[in-house]
């Protein structure tokens, strides 16, 4: 495949809700019509919480199972797992050496944790050395990234910068891919939807569940009677975000009018959720316990990016003299 390579991952820390379907999984699907696409769970990454080992499998497999279902292109563009690529924690060793300790007490996690006083752990402290090896292990060109999550991808420039001045031109220094503004998904609180609120609605959630979740988002106390305003409704903010430019008038023309409650609306927000998702619905459940069948995916996924990792430490351990 001659496009350019497009990297990008994703921690296995829980079960994919609306949010992290469009925010990063479904503009991650879309990028194979343009790039070859490698897209990771990140399980490594995963372990600096400590997480319960048998969640870290669990979710791994839903991650697997939902992108398959959503359209992965499983024959032509690689979906992998982590830890199946011995090669990315040599180089990020390698990297480690060319890292100064400043660098990575300037990274946003870093001090984050320090501000809350938490506990550190390594892992934290050297995740942007990982995320950097991550990246230029497979020679990616792009990144996609928000543009409130750029200074990972800038730390990784500059080590990959770096290193190649120190020994030579040996990384392809990665460009990011600044994805356009997405709508802040509410929650069922009217806060961002996350799992530290724990506010999320499953991607995936059973037909009957989906409902009874949508009843629960939190609405202000307006009777039936009274006009409503869609711009400030969670339930509204969470139904343009599925539903057709005319739906959205029609909806919002009601709001306006009064004489719907929001049960109405709820409903309607249901329905284009569900009639959006039932098919990658239907397919994630029947694929969901075919582990032959996930794993096959995984080991297709290893099986193309870790040539490609091969070249690129075998490229590194030569210009560093090993």
């Amino acid at each position: 495949m001659t496009a350019k390579r497009s990297l990008s991952g994703i921690k296995p820390t829980g079960t994919p809700h609306i949010g992290n379907y469009l925010g990063m999984i479904k503009p991650a699907i879309k990028l194979q019509e343009v790039c070859e696409t490698f897209y990771f769970i990140a399980d490594y990454h995963a372990l600096t919480t400590l997480p319960n080992p048998q969640d870290v499998r669990n979710h791994s497999y839903e991650l697997v199972a939902t992108f398959y279902s959503l359209g992965m292109d499983t024959e032509n563009h690689a979906f992998f797992k982590q830890s199946d690529i011995p090669e990315v924690t040599e180089l990020t060793w390698i990297l480690s050496c060319i890292t100064s300790k400043g660098v990575l007490e300037r990274a946003h996690a870093y001090k984050d944790a320090t501000a809350k006083k938490q506990e550190i752990n390594h892992g934290l402290f050297s995740y942007p050395v990982l995320m950097a090896s991550d990246i230029l292990i497979y020679d990616s060109h792009y990144v996609p990234v928000g543009k409130d999550q750029t200074q990972h991808l800038e730390m990784t420039r500059d080590m990959a910068i770096r290193f190649n001045h120190i020994y030579g031109e040996t990384l392809v220094v990665p460009e990011a891919l600044i994805a356009d503004e997405v709508a802040t998904i509410p929650g069922l609180d009217g806060r961002k939807m996350s799992k530290s609120y724990n506010n999320t609605i499953p991607l995936f959630a059973p037909e009957k569940k989906l409902r009874k979740l949508m009843m629960k988002i939190v609405t202000d106390s307006k009777t039936v009677e009274e006009p409503k305003d869609p711009e400030t409704d969670n339930v509204f903010a969470l139904f343009k975000l599925f539903a057709t430019e005319e739906q959205q008038i029609d909806l919002a023309n009601r709001y306006r009018a009064g004489n719907m409650g929001y049960g109405v609306a709820k409903q309607e927000c249901f329905e284009v959720i569900n009639e959006a998702l039932q098919e990658a619905r239907a397919s994630y459940f029947e694929i969901r316990e075919d582990y032959k069948k996930l794993d096959g995916i995984l080991e297709t996924g290893r099986d193309k990016a870790r040539p490609v990792a091969r070249q690129v430490i075998n490229r590194v351990r030569d210009r560093v003299g090993l």
